[in-house]
């Protein structure tokens, strides 16, 4: 049995890209992110960055503006493994 195509973004209507980023809760989310960013002043090439570590939403507790590259090198604090 073939398997169908799947259709990613180039110029399509129906694609996976749209379909996900065009549920109400992602708009909602992207909302916050964007408020967040905007808060902290962030200019192009920066991101917001959660300064306590805690991101349980994006507007709570105090964001301050880092560059991509600081920001995505760091890693979250995870549980030991046992």
């Amino acid at each position: 049995m073939a398997r169908k195509p799947r259709i990613y973004r180039k110029g399509a209507k129906d694609s996976e890209y749209d379909r996900y980023n065009g549920k109400p809760e992602q708009i909602k989310r992207r909302a916050q992110r964007n408020k967040a960013r905007k808060k902290a002043g962030c200019k192009k090439g920066q991101e917001a960055h959660h300064v306590k570590g805690k991101r349980t939403g994006n507007l709570t507790g105090p964001v301050k503006c880092i560059s991509k590259k600081k920001n995505r090198s760091m890693q979250p604090k995870r549980g030991k493994k046992k």
